[in-house]
């Protein structure tokens, strides 16, 4: 039955599909699968209703895959027909309707799996589509503590590896279900037509082949699975060690020779892996030939026999040995059922455990109509908290019973020590955080009853932390303004003093910033957000030490640029450096998410208490450097 065509398969991360004879991986259970599943339990009408809008389709497949198996049965009976009518008798009629039948066969059998694979692989991409926008949008919906707890790589791979890896429930699983149940029964009870004395024969010497084989498969799999393990860290050992960055650490540490001897040792370990594989791979490939040449030769021994042949005919004989060559791959399939099918659920359990986390920082159900022309731009904090972990047995509240108010067009100035909530408080401004009690309001109006999209628009941020997509300067520029024209990008640049910078280089705007934006330094990076920023010409600023990173004459030129942009503008602004928030209208001093002070720089100097103090120390670092 080796005409039979294979349903197509994917690799899966327990091992492959349908394959021919010896060459399949069987599948082992994962521990972790095992765990999550136990964790995590799948409801199977959950899973089903992924597919409902296919079901059709998946019907369609299912009565491909049987009338393949079907219909492939029918090559031993007409070989048996050549072999004992056509050529002894010279039936020449019946020979060309038989040979046409095998080649009718081939043709339909192969028509039909181009068919399967794309039916399959379209319900399978289709329902991948579906789970993966539902992911992305999903988690795009979390609040930024979600993205602080979680690592990326984590993200990154169920958005990849895992939905890709549910494809193999339709195109592997799924398929080879029903491929290999069909195909096993139907040559089962081809191999009963054409002789029931055989085929009790195969009965008691088949099963324990087929185990032996999986046996021995599995033990190279396992050695397989370690080899590559090791091969893993050999990559991550020459990534860390022979780029700029990790050579660099190595040098500075002196930690080159420890470095080489942990190099050599998963070498050492590579290669005694690699030799287990190779010996157990020829001792599978030994076993395999064994068991397919010892089945053969005692069917040929039994119907050689006169107690046992019952008058068997060769081309019988012939017909026999083929689909008893062609059993082994579907009784390997269905033994790797189980193991397959707890990967695919595991699959799964991780995607809907994304799918099922609730939305710390949900938009609302019936957001405000915002009419943003008529928008002043008051902002108050109304007895606001906020902890990071709400859950903690101590709770510690990075923001704690804070009340502010910021008129309309003027500054507030956030001052304090690291780690007295200053970002904390501002980012309950632009809603990437929801306090745990009280509120925050523009002109009287709930955050949490704003449109995500509205507040986008009204509270523009610049975080210490600049962010820049890989792209030209042009498409990080448009994302905060997809309609703005080229002299409206020249404008937001110049504005941020980074205009010149862009058009001394040979491409302007087509310029790509390179990953996280590294072909800039870190003010040239700040400039370029600023000006993304200011491009949605926000009703109320958020600068979250947004020229931290540029030097005293630069931040000078910038905070020229700044102030002018931010007249009739309501301004939260973090700093350190006193020139930035001297000018403000208001100063609130944080110590420990409390506001214990509450001025301006003139009152809060002549109060003479922690912001004085604050001054001062900064002031006596200042004068040290200088004189340094």
């Amino acid at each position: 039955m080796n005409d039979t065509p294979s349903p197509p398969s994917l690799p899966t991360r327990g091992g492959g599909g349908g394959g021919g004879g010896g060459s399949r991986q069987p599948t082992r259970t994962d521990p972790q699968d095992r765990a999550q599943l136990a964790e995590s339990p799948v409801s199977m009408r959950r899973v089903a209703r992924l597919f409902h809008p296919h079901a059709r389709t998946v019907a369609v497949v299912t009565a491909i895959i049987a009338a393949i198996s079907v219909i492939s049965m029918a090559q031993p009976f007409l070989l048996r027909a050549v072999i004992d009518d056509a050529l002894p008798h010279q039936d020449v009629r019946l020979l060309l309707t038989a040979v046409g039948g095998m080649l009718a066969v081939t043709v339909v059998s192969q028509l039909l799996g181009v068919v399967q694979t794309w039916l399959t692989t379209t319900v399978g991409q289709r329902v991948m589509h579906g789970l993966r926008t539902d992911v992305f949008r999903h988690l795009q919906r979390q609040s930024v503590a979600f993205f602080t707890r979680t690592r990326s790589g984590e993200v990154q791979s169920r958005l990849t590896h895992d939905i890709s890896g549910m494809q193999s429930v339709i195109t592997s699983t799924a398929t080879s279900i029903a491929s290999n149940l069909t195909t096993a029964v139907a040559t089962a009870i081809a191999m009963a037509a054409l002789s029931p004395r055989l085929s009790l024969l195969s009965l008691l010497v088949i099963p324990p082949a087929v185990l032996m084989t999986r046996k021995v498969a599995l033990l190279r799999r396992d050695i397989t699975a370690q080899r590559q393990r090791r091969l893993a860290d050999l990559h991550s050992q020459v990534e860390e060690g022979l780029t700029v960055s990790g050579a660099t650490l190595i040098k500075t540490l002196g930690a080159g020779a420890a470095t080489a001897d942990r190099f050599a040792a998963t070498s050492t370990d590579l290669i005694d892996l690699e030799l287990r594989s190779q010996l157990a791979g020829r001792w599978r490939m030994a076993t395999m030939q064994i068991i397919f040449a010892a089945i053969p030769a005692l069917i040929y021994l039994a119907a050689g026999l006169p107690a046992t042949s019952g008058g068997m005919t060769i081309g019988t004989l012939i017909a026999f040995t083929t689909l008893q060559a062609g059993i082994f791959r579907p009784l390997m399939g269905l033994l790797d059922v189980g193991a397959q099918w707890v990967t695919s659920m595991a699959l799964f359990s991780r995607i809907f455990g994304y799918l099922d986390l609730p939305v710390e920082v949900a938009p609302p159900v019936e957001p405000v109509a915002v009419q943003h022309d008529r928008l002043r731009g008051e902002v108050r904090f109304e007895d606001v908290s906020f902890s990071h972990d709400p859950g903690a047995r101590t709770l510690t509240n990075a923001v704690d019973h804070v009340s502010l108010l910021v008129p309309a067009g003027t500054t507030l100035a956030l001052v304090g020590e690291t780690g007295s909530g200053k970002s904390s408080l501002a980012g309950l401004l632009a809603r990437l955080h929801d306090p745990q009690s009280g509120r925050v309001t523009i002109d009287g109006i709930d955050l949490r009853d704003l449109d995500p999209a509205d507040l986008a628009r009204i509270v523009g941020v610049v975080s210490q932390d600049t962010y820049l997509v890989h792209g030209s300067i042009r498409d990080n520029l448009l994302l905060a303004a997809p309609g703005a024209t080229d002299d409206e990008l020249w404008q937001a640049l110049a504005a941020a003093q980074v205009a010149p910078l862009v058009a001394s280089l040979p491409e302007g705007l087509a310029t790509i910033v390179g990953a996280r934006g590294h072909r800039f330094s870190g003010g040239e990076k700040q400039r370029l957000a600023i000006a993304r920023t200011l491009l949605r010409n926000p009703r109320v600023l958020v600068l979250d030490e947004a020229t931290s990173a540029l030097d005293n004459e630069t931040e000078r030129e910038l905070q020229v640029a700044i102030d002018r942009l931010m007249a009739g503008r309501t301004s939260v602004t973090i700093a350190h450096r006193l020139s930035t928030i001297r000018d403000a209208e208001q100063i609130a001093v944080l110590d420990h998410g409390r506001v214990t002070e509450l001025g301006d720089h003139d009152g809060l100097l002549a109060r003479g208490g922690r912001y004085a103090r604050l001054v001062e120390a900064r002031e006596s670092s200042a004068r040290a450097a200088l004189a340094a």
